[in-house]
């Protein structure tokens, strides 16, 4: 355990960080599997709102510096093509 006042503080605010920063990412996780679900079930208007939902989570995140925005274009481009090949 640190001793330094600053230290503890420093402790505190990486574990608030690392909590909701896991969260986020569980939360875009989630976000892009019902948006496959939902592009194999084959329902258009769902696909279209769980799709948009999954991308505008990841876009935060990489505005927020949850994720690299290099590692968020990735996953849009990699649910865009799982959607589209699920259409096909």
């Amino acid at each position: 355990m640190a001793n330094l006042k600053s230290s503890k503080k420093d402790i505190r605010r990486s574990t608030k960080a690392h909590a909701k920063n896991t969260a986020i990412k569980s939360a875009i996780k989630t976000y892009v599997k019902k948006a496959k679900k939902a592009g194999e079930s084959g329902d258009a208007k769902a696909t279209v709102t769980a799709a948009t939902t999954a991308i505008k989570a990841i876009d935060k995140a990489a505005q927020k510096g949850v994720i690299h925005k290099n590692q968020a274009a990735r996953r849009k481009s990699r649910l865009a093509k799982a959607l589209s090949n699920a259409k096909s």
